[in-house]
């Protein structure tokens, strides 16, 4: 089914977006910015997203936000910003839940499917490869990934631009983000980003009036029944809890392996780095691998785009060759998905109510000022030492902003760049 398009519409502090209207069986009337898309062009649009989405999941927000919001148009920048608060509330990787939610949005649950795949399987299958061939050799120094980290600098830099241009317009929300930021930075922790997300819904629902129209107000209707969001829940916490009941009754080293990454992927907040203390008490610890072969899939899981969490590939690899590396990515991943499909189908009908869409707004500027802190520590500090590198991240930032180049394309010569000022030094 094609969507009908309507002309954009100017937006006083915001950019043009295209209002798509195609009414869906069980869709609200009026819903804008709802449209479908075949699972084929969610599993190619995610693909090329996988491969070429460096530096980590604060990178990743900025590049879905070019490909969804700015080139694509599937969502506004408010709808946008909504997903990422929603699944930073929840646990798991926000950058994949936010790609999963987009690909539920577009073509329910397989489009989620679809778009896991695409944005997971590019990293997964090059961190099995390299568990395969290359686990004693370490890329970490190599200029061309230099230059990639200077990239996600410029990525990241140009998503917040945008971001904060629509979603902290007022002295309330910048000063909402800004407090977020310090916070944040002050006491980098998991449970800080939490609170801070909760303290920023505070205070825009003390400080700010609730609006009167949003652009992103019916935008985000979800072709998943709530009968499936439950099911999705309960299969969630089924799994949780039985697993290592299971896992007890019947000590097979592949349910083992389903029970401890299906875990880690559970109870994890703050996306793919803080996973790791999880992973390595799961696998080094029972004697699955050892740890010089764990800090070299780190190593590796640095170098290649997409999420964090395929590291789960490498680690499986390790233990049992390919098949092992597909389940445990399979299993670290589930929790995400059942959760996201479990909780948007209900966040549309919350997020429209008065006084929630005012706590929202803090929410958003509060996600700006992550997003400001992720930028300094860690995307600033582990790509910018000399001026060289600051000259390479501006030109970058350039290319983006000014001259609408392809992420990919910047990306690419960020790396030949990188190799280039290695060479010379």
């Amino acid at each position: 089914m094609k969507d009908t398009e309507r002309p954009a519409v100017e937006q006083a502090d915001g950019p043009a977006y295209s209002k798509e209207a195609v009414h869906h069986p069980g869709q609200p009337r009026g819903s804008v910015l709802a449209g479908r898309s075949t699972i084929i062009e969610l599993l190619l649009v995610s693909s090329r997203l996988g491969l070429t989405s460096f530096g980590g999941p604060v990178a990743h927000l900025g590049y879905f936000r070019e490909e969804y919001v700015v080139r694509r148009r599937w969502l506004d920048d408010a709808a946008y910003a909504d997903l990422v608060a929603l699944c930073q509330f929840l646990p798991g990787p926000a950058s994949s839940q936010v790609g999963m939610a987009i690909g539920m949005m577009r073509g329910g649950f397989w489009g989620g499917v679809a778009s896991w795949l695409g944005f997971t399987l590019p990293s997964a299958a090059g961190l099995m490869l390299f568990a395969a061939l290359l686990q004693d050799v370490n890329l970490t120094g190599a200029g061309w990934l230099h230059g990639l980290l200077v990239a996600a600098v410029a990525v990241v830099a140009h998503a917040i631009w945008g971001m904060a241009r629509s979603l902290t317009p007022d002295r309330i929300r910048a000063g909402i983000a800004i407090a977020a930021a310090i916070g944040v930075l002050a006491v980098p922790t998991a449970v800080t980003q939490v609170v801070v997300i909760v303290l920023g819904g505070l205070m825009g629902q003390l400080l700010l009036k609730p609006p009167g129209e949003s652009r992103s107000d019916a935008a985000l209707f979800v072709p998943v029944p709530r009968a499936g969001a439950v099911a999705a829940w309960v299969l969630f916490f089924g799994l949780l809890v039985g697993l290592p009941l299971l896992q007890r009754a019947y000590p097979a080293p592949a349910l083992a392996v389903v029970d401890s990454f299906y875990r880690a992927g559970s109870l994890v907040f703050g996306g793919g780095h803080v996973v790791l203390p999880l992973l390595q008490t799961g696998v080094v610890g029972p004697g699955w691998m050892t740890a010089e072969q764990f800090l070299a899939g780190y190593g590796a899981a640095q170098v290649v785009p997409g999420p964090l969490f395929t590291f789960a590939a490498y680690l499986g690899a390790v233990m049992g060759g390919w098949p092992m590396g597909l389940l445990a990515t399979v299993a670290i991943f589930l929790p995400s998905f059942l959760l996201v499909a479990g909780a948007l189908p209900y966040w549309d009908a919350i997020r429209r109510r008065g006084t929630f869409q005012a706590a929202l707004q803090g929410v958003n500027a509060a996600v700006v000022g992550l997003l400001l802190a992720a930028f300094y520590d860690p995307v600033w500090t582990k790509a910018i030492h000399s001026p060289l590198d600051f000259g390479l991240a501006l030109a970058a930032f350039g290319l983006l902003a000014h001259w609408r180049a392809p992420a990919w394309l910047v990306v690419a010569a960020a790396a030949l760049a990188g190799e280039g000022m290695a060479r010379l030094t």
